[in-house]
């Protein structure tokens, strides 16, 4: 459902649960980066990159909704909604470089650690950091999808799956840093080869983002379900016939619809006018106000 939101309250709504965010990744992005490099665990420097690109993200929302929530102009009859899809993209694109860049770290030492090269165990630090990491990020994404569910953003919802992405990589920190930690010895690649699993959740999660993100940049159709409600809807009209030439697309937080029906060519123009406004409302009254409608009436014969 495509609910209808003033652009004003749902803007403050997204930037409030943004910075919500962005405050906690700022905090835990210093206290991981600190715990990595005074424990020596590479897994733990790899997750505050993730921490990092977190936080870069949560930037790159507030700058991208603010742009997204300006009204249509002349040189944007639809809006700017698609600043929104961009950013959703944008973060998809983020979380692969990153997951790219800590297989490459873990890989490195990992073939380090087969030539016989010793890695430093790391310190129960960053075992701890780790647990925090995870209270801190599942809570993060759990308010976040909420609100994004809620809001209809698409890009909140993205970031907050960014932040499940990173408790995730924080579970796998916190094995291999345990493991490295109590096995000991040559156990301690375990430090490395946690980091190089988590990058895996983190592109399946880079990779589903960036489906969608350019799905709707290439003006991908609404889901089958979402049309057959629309026809649905249009149908309902017992002096409609033939509903055809559906085009659905998304714009941001918004929907574009556009159909073809016929109708008595009998009838007078005012009638066919307010029959076609009768549809876009009970349109917009399920997708919502600011849903884009346009209904192009077709003539039939009379059967008198």
């Amino acid at each position: 459902m495509n609910p209808d939101c003033h652009t004003i309250p749902r803007e403050k709504s997204i930037y409030r649960v943004t910075v919500t965010g962005g405050i906690a990744n700022a905090a835990l992005l210093l206290f991981k980066f600190l715990a990595g490099i005074l424990a020596h665990s590479s897994a733990m420097v790899a997750d505050a990159i993730h921490s990092l690109s977190d936080f870069l993200t949560d930037i790159i929302v507030l700058v991208f909704v603010k742009a997204s929530s300006k009204p249509a102009d002349k040189g944007h009859d639809f809006g700017h909604g698609k600043y929104e899809t961009l950013a959703t993209t944008i973060i998809g694109i983020i979380l692969l470089a990153v997951a790219i860049g800590i297989i490459v770290d873990g890989a490195g030492k990992g073939i380090a650690w087969l030539h016989g090269e010793d890695l430093n165990s790391p310190g129960m630090l960053a075992f701890w950091a780790a647990i925090l990491s995870i209270v801190v990020k599942e809570a993060l994404f759990r308010y976040t999808i909420a609100r994004g569910r809620k809001l209809n953003s698409q890009v909140v919802i993205a970031n907050a799956w960014h932040h499940r992405s990173d408790a995730l990589s924080s579970i796998g920190t916190a094995v291999g840093i345990s493991g490295a930690v109590l096995l000991g010895g040559r156990w301690t690649i375990l430090d490395p080869l946690a980091s190089i699993v988590v990058a895996a959740f983190i592109i399946k999660v880079g990779l589903d983002l960036l489906k969608g993100g350019i799905s709707e940049l290439m003006e991908a159709s609404l889901p089958e379900e979402t049309e057959q409600e629309i026809l649905s809807i249009v149908s309902s009209f017992k002096d409609i016939s033939d509903p055809h030439n559906l085009k659905t697309r998304r714009i941001g937080n918004n929907y574009a619809i556009e159909i073809h029906v016929r109708m008595d060519g009998a009838v007078s123009l005012n009638t066919a006018h307010e029959r076609a406004t009768d549809i876009e409302d009970a349109i917009k009254k399920r997708f919502g106000a600011s849903t884009h409608v346009a209904v192009h009436m077709e003539p039939v014969k009379s059967e008198q």
